[in-house]
């Protein structure tokens, strides 16, 4: 996987665009550099919002013209049916909005949330709606077949997710460059890339998948006689 720095959007990009992509954190401004900047080429993958009003800051986002890929919003467990309703309401305002415009959109679910999540996005047929791991995500393969980013810590084991065969941007918290690449380096060296998951998931994309038994992927994950069980090195 790739990591790449997570700053402010108020932040001045000039010292992070030469790094490449980059991800922001909401906080309801943007720096007036970002504008030229993204002209000339840089690059946002996933924009962060806080979430208390999904629709507004989503509409304020896209209003900037950043081109992200992704746009992640916090979403808490929907302890009532209204709840339920009120989270459908926003999705529908949302993919509304970012329909014809590039990003999608992936959910940060409450921890220990997304067996609930998944099912009201189930019931709703949203499958245009994706996830983004998070530390405190319980059941990351649960939402493996539309698991789009992940934001992490320095200190974060990724290895459930090497096991899911994700490979792609991981968000990591950033206020200084160089430390953002020494951090990022730890990281990288700690989780080496994988092509493929450890063990076949069972559905993908809400469907039975049938396992080829002549198959195996990821072995160097797995635990035990078959692997070296040291997760991550081959």
């Amino acid at each position: 996987m790739r990591f790449v720095p997570l700053i402010s959007s108020s932040l001045d990009p000039a010292r992070w665009v030469p790094m490449g992509p980059v991800a922001l954190d909401w906080d309801g401004a943007l720096h007036a550099a970002w504008a030229p900047a993204v002209r000339r080429g840089a690059a946002v993958h996933v924009v962060h919002l806080p979430g208390r009003s999904p629709v507004e800051e989503a509409l304020e986002v896209l209003r900037h013209g950043l081109g992200p890929d992704f746009l992640a919003l916090p979403v808490s467990r929907p302890e009532t049916r209204e709840a339920g309703f009120r989270i459908l309401g926003h999705l529908e305002s949302l993919l509304e909005a970012t329909s014809g415009r590039g990003p999608k959109l992936a959910l940060k679910i409450e921890a220990g949330a997304e067996a609930a999540l998944v099912d009201l996005l189930r019931q709703a047929r949203a499958e245009a709606v994706g996830f983004c791991w998070h530390p405190g995500t319980t059941d990351a393969e649960l939402l493996a077949d539309r698991l789009w980013c992940g934001v992490c810590g320095p200190g974060s084991d990724l290895r459930p997710l090497q096991r899911l065969g994700y490979r792609w941007d991981m968000a990591l918290p950033a206020v200084d460059p160089g430390v953002f690449q020494t951090q990022a380096a730890v990281l990288e060296a700690a989780h080496p890339p994988v092509l493929f998951p450890a063990e076949m998931p069972a559905t993908a994309l809400g469907r039975p998948v049938v396992p080829d038994d002549s198959v195996v992927f990821g072995r160097h994950l797995l635990p035990g006689p078959d692997g070296d069980g040291v997760g991550g090195h081959s």
